[in-house]
């Protein structure tokens, strides 16, 4: 038997979570990038290790997704994108947890939070990863491991299918008196 236990968070709660990581962020502003990856990456592992709950383990990849971000070489993300995602994950290297993670339970809840409300922020640099590495999958499957793929060639193929998408738009609305 499970049982499902939802909550809202409202605006207060909201601006009490953009405290934390806004204080966070200032902690990781001293620190490398790579340590602020591996702090990330260390919280990943401890939740793994432990018994978190599901709703806890289901927000990792996300969490997995942004480290991957970073250190894809094929994606290179521009320096402000990688500083957004960086700045996201700031929180996530901060020793000192809203909700100490050794309770039982309830001790990554802090970090699930997290996790949902930077995955709101970085939702559309997100959504383009995926759909690179759905892109890059793809390539890899049809033409074999011996090709390259890069983000420049993702954005051509994007732009020839957003093309193509609007010619065939604009045929089918072809008694518009402006073709």
């Amino acid at each position: 038997m499970s049982l499902r236990i939802s909550f809202e968070l409202n605006e207060d709660d909201l601006k009490h979570f953009q405290l934390i990581m806004r204080e966070a962020r200032q902690v990781a502003a001293r620190m490398a990038p790579e340590d602020i990856v591996a702090a990330a990456q260390n919280l990943l592992k401890d939740i793994e290790e432990s018994s978190a709950p599901g709703f806890i383990v289901d927000r990792l990849r996300n969490l997995r997704l942004m480290i991957r971000m970073l250190s894809d070489i094929e994606w290179r993300l521009p320096h402000q994108e990688a500083t957004r995602v960086l700045n996201a994950l700031a929180y996530f290297a901060e020793p000192e947890d809203l909700i100490p993670d050794h309770i039982p339970g309830l001790g990554f809840l802090d970090d699930a939070i997290m996790i949902e409300l930077v995955v709101r922020e970085l939702k559309h640099e997100i959504d383009a990863y995926e759909d690179f590495c759905r892109y890059r999958d793809r390539l890899l499957s049809e033409k074999g491991h011996n090709i390259e793929v890069s983000r420049e060639a993702w954005l051509t193929n994007r732009r020839k299918e957003l093309q193509t998408r609007m010619r065939r738009r604009r045929k089918r609305t072809s008694n518009s008196p402006f073709t």
